[in-house]
């Protein structure tokens, strides 16, 4: 009896379709993830041992980052970067929402001002008395 390929299943563990399409780095933060509500099969939550088929839609919600993403094909082992992204397609709306979502970060962080150096010891004390005026600094 030969194993299986890929295109021969005909489903697969979400936790491992996540990982084989780079969603998350390891299996065990794709379980996490489905285990935590932040995966969503076909509108629905689920858990990490749900089957994924060719067709579903996945809502996935990484950080500050949505995606939505339809299944094209099943894959059980995790390869380069092209290959995993073979694997789904990313709604229009989605791609829409996450680059909107992109700017809107990109704007907010334009007017923070970095110091240009890190602070030194009278710069730390004056934080940690503004920060606390009530505790003194004296040892």
């Amino acid at each position: 009896m030969s194993p299986r390929t890929d295109s021969e299943l005909p489903e697969i563990r979400a936790d491992v379709w996540l990982w084989a399409a780079r969603f998350f780095r390891t299996r065990a933060l794709a379980k996490q993830a489905l285990g935590s509500g932040k995966v969503a099969v076909n509108g629905a939550p689920c858990k990490a041992a749900r089957a994924v088929r060719i067709g579903d839609m996945l809502r996935i919600s990484r950080g500050e980052e949505r995606v939505e993403v339809a299944v094209l094909a099943l894959s059980g082992q995790r390869g380069p970067a092209p290959q995993a992204q073979a694997l789904y397609r990313e709604s229009d709306s989605s791609q829409r929402a996450r680059e909107a979502a992109r700017e809107q970060r990109r704007l907010t962080g334009a007017g923070l001002l970095r110091p240009p150096t890190r602070p030194g010891k009278h710069d730390r004390r004056a934080l940690r008395q503004l920060k606390n005026p009530s505790r003194s600094d004296a040892g």
